[in-house]
């Protein structure tokens, strides 16, 4: 099964040459703030109810044969199916014995059972729906209040980045660097979750509302990121004995609880949330001395730590 890469239209290309700043452009102006606050000691200095704990069953924890482990924080509000059906994937060990079979440059790092002819797990749903975006209704955003190329308007929602269109009343996960999604073939295709992606590179933004985002690496990255590149067609192994052999793949819930790994991310609704975002915004430190006075939502990423035992 391969990641779907969706071509760019005549009238995108035609608005970027019309508004090469994009929509919002003439709209925003920077708003430097020199005396910022240091990002970093922000969220070293984050009192604990700035915190929240990770879901012991949000987490879906990949043990490599080689040693290792990749830690993901799964987002079910955002596809709930999609995310049910992982989490069944991982009970059902369809993943034990799999490979990363993929790393393409600068794009994602894929994973699953390939061609596997083995019956899928009991609860499986084989066809999703396109859980590519979800209804705005419900969510608390903190804005993020630097302009987007992607959507109208980009924030903070629940701890998670988000793109938002109010009018449409929907919003949607964000394809930033870490990000796991779905693979799937051509659409109406939806994936059902058995092939995974994460984005190791410039975050592929095009890709949102495209496909399903089911979550984000939160221990691991290097052991995605940091492998030799596919010669292949989009970054596939040419030789199986390239591919990186997985042992298992579980939720942190259904491992003993002296070996769960623990985590707590940052609230977005939190007072030390909004001073982190604008230290990102204007990198507050001693290092830079000319503010941007905006950010990428991509470079405002949620923090995540380990939490204690």
């Amino acid at each position: 099964m391969r990641l779907i890469i969706p071509a760019a239209g005549a009238a995108l290309l035609a608005a970027c040459a019309a508004s090469p700043g994009g929509p919002n452009a003439a709209a925003w102006r920077p708003s430097p703030v020199f005396d910022a606050p240091d990002p970093s000691k922000i969220v070293q200095s984050a009192p604990a109810e700035a915190w929240r704990a990770v879901d012991p069953d949000d987490l879906l924890v990949m043990e490599l044969k080689e040693g290792g482990r990749i830690v993901i924080e799964l987002a079910p509000d955002f596809a709930p199916v999609h995310v049910a059906n992982v989490k069944a994937f991982a009970r059902g060990g369809w993943w034990n014995g799999a490979s990363i079979y993929r790393v393409q440059d600068n794009y994602v790092a894929q994973w699953g059972n390939g061609d596997a002819k083995t019956a899928l797990p009991a609860g499986i749903v084989k066809t999703p729906p396109a859980e590519y975006d979800r209804p705005l209704a419900g969510l608390k955003i903190r804005p993020l209040g630097s302009p987007d190329s992607y959507a109208p308007m980009v924030g903070h929602a629940g701890g998670w980045p988000v793109g938002y269109d109010p009018q449409a009343g929907r919003a949607w996960l964000t394809h930033c660097y870490g990000f796991v999604g779905v693979g799937r073939d051509l659409a109406p295709d939806t994936g059902t979750g058995g092939e995974l992606y994460a984005v190791i590179g410039h975050a592929p933004r095009a890709l949102d509302l495209n496909i399903a985002l089911i979550g984000r690496v939160v221990e691991g990255m290097p052991l995605l990121s940091a492998r030799p590149r596919g010669t292949g067609a989009l970054g596939f192994y040419e030789d199986a004995k390239q591919n990186i052999p997985i042992a298992r793949i579980r939720l942190a819930s259904d491992m003993p609880a002296a070996e769960r790994p623990r985590y707590e991310a940052m609230r977005t609704d939190s007072p030390a949330f909004a001073q982190y975002a604008l230290g990102r915004a204007n990198r507050g430190g001693d290092f830079f001395k000319r503010p941007a006075g905006g950010v990428d939502i991509c470079n405002a990423a949620v923090p995540v730590r380990k939490a204690a035992p």
